[in-house]
């Protein structure tokens, strides 16, 4: 069984290379709805991943883009990461501290940069993300899958 200090890095090494989700960077990630038919406030328009795959040991990015019809004055943001189909973290985080709120009603882009660990370990990880308004009402749920491989980037020269 793994101790307690691997367990506490990996779930923050899991919990920010899968936190968000947002801006262009690379190629979109395929994102799917938590229900289908489930008529959410918030539409999300896409996933990128930079770099993609994530490279332990390095920053990654997670751009979101999204829209609303309304303006969405705070909330939350839960995360749930999965690696090999393996609950393996959840977090939550206050939506202002992922964007300035009030969210005005158009576009936006949810986005967090992290240098994820060099032992967070390789392969394919789920991310699910709900987010709910400050009385709770669900405003969105998406889930996407992303890599992560081990070592560097080498660049060519």
């Amino acid at each position: 069984m793994a101790s307690p200090t691997y367990q506490k890095k990996l779930s923050f090494v899991v919990l920010f290379s899968s936190l968000f989700l947002l801006l262009p960077s690379a190629q979109s990630t395929n994102v799917k709805y938590c229900d289908k038919k489930g008529k959410y406030d918030v539409k999300v328009k896409g996933v990128e991943i930079s770099p993609d795959p994530v490279v332990s040991g390095e920053p990654a990015t997670f751009n979101i883009a999204a829209s609303t019809g309304q303006t969405i004055s705070g909330g939350k943001v839960l995360i749930e990461v999965y690696f090999f189909g393996v609950h393996v973290h959840t977090e939550t985080r206050k939506l202002s501290e992922e964007i300035s709120c009030p969210i005005k009603a158009g576009d936006f882009v949810l986005s967090h940069t992290q240098t994820l660990p060099g032992f967070t370990p390789p392969g394919s990880y789920t991310l699910k993300m709900t987010m709910v308004d400050d009385k709770d009402r669900l405003l969105s749920c998406i889930k996407f899958d992303f890599k992560i491989h081990f070592g560097t980037s080498v660049s060519d020269n």
